[in-house]
């Protein structure tokens, strides 16, 4: 699809939903006006990143105290369920990032009520399905539609159905999501961001997910490189993080 063509696409798609106009004005001035504040700080933070980051195995371990072996073989079948589901999925969306790492940070906080933001093919929800499931508890989750792929019908498609009970899926973007969610419950235990890559779309959300996250909780984040909100985040509040290499990219972790 050519970028013009998807760009039309994705007008013509928010234009038939109201309830996204917000996020349509947003989306025009971030892509004007606001154009380098996706890559503000980018370079400082990669060799801070750089400097700091650990394997996935590593940083569970530090952090948790746990060792992250079992996972592919305890849930070696629904995951291989999941793999065969993405590869049968009409609409090319993100792939799977740290699973480990979501999993036993619910583990770690006996979690009770997580919140996303990104959803996707839906392998971060899997993990954080995975572990809630064990104690009745509630996955939140903030996801933009897919507008320019008609994509709407498969976000969360690796779920499995009888996890779905589980969870609440909230489809805008995160300025109406979050208040929304957070009108049905107030504390979290863990975060995983992977949502608005902007600098200024990070820093909102950090700030009002990190207030509502109980001590002892576990804040992840995605793709920490692209900008150094996260950065800039934690030594605001100075907060020691720990920083994940996965797969090319840095993923930021730390508990409260």
């Amino acid at each position: 699809m050519s970028e013009i063509v998807r760009v039309l696409k994705t007008f013509v798609a928010y234009l038939k939903r109201p309830d996204l106009y917000p996020e349509l004005g947003r989306k025009i001035i971030k892509n004007t006006v606001n154009r380098g504040n996706a890559f503000k700080g980018k370079e400082k933070t990669n060799s801070w990143a750089a400097s700091k980051a650990v394997s996935q195995q590593e940083a569970v371990s530090r952090l948790f105290g746990i060792d992250i072996a079992p996972f592919r073989s305890q849930y070696q079948e629904i995951l291989k369920n999941s793999e065969q589901k993405e590869k049968e999925c009409p609409i090319k969306m993100g792939g799977p990032g740290a699973l480990e790492l979501i999993y036993y940070a619910c583990e770690f906080t006996n979690a009770q009520h997580v919140i996303e933001t990104g959803v996707a093919y839906g392998w971060s929800s899997l993990a954080a399905l995975l572990s809630l499931e064990k104690r009745n508890g509630t996955l939140y989750s903030s996801d933009m539609p897919y507008l320019a792929q008609d994509g709407d019908q498969y976000v969360g498609y690796v779920v499995p159905e009888n996890l779905k009970k589980f969870w609440k899926l909230f489809r805008f973007a995160d300025k109406e999501s979050l208040p929304k969610i957070f009108a049905e419950n107030s504390t979290f235990d863990v975060l995983h961001y992977d949502s608005d890559k902007s600098y200024n779309g990070r820093m909102w959300a950090y700030e009002e997910v990190y207030k509502r996250m109980k001590k002892g909780g576990v804040f992840i984040s995605d793709d920490i490189g692209d900008n150094s909100a996260y950065q800039d985040f934690c030594e605001k509040n100075n907060i020691e993080t720990t920083v994940v290499e996965y797969e090319g990219k840095y993923i930021g972790v730390f508990v409260k």
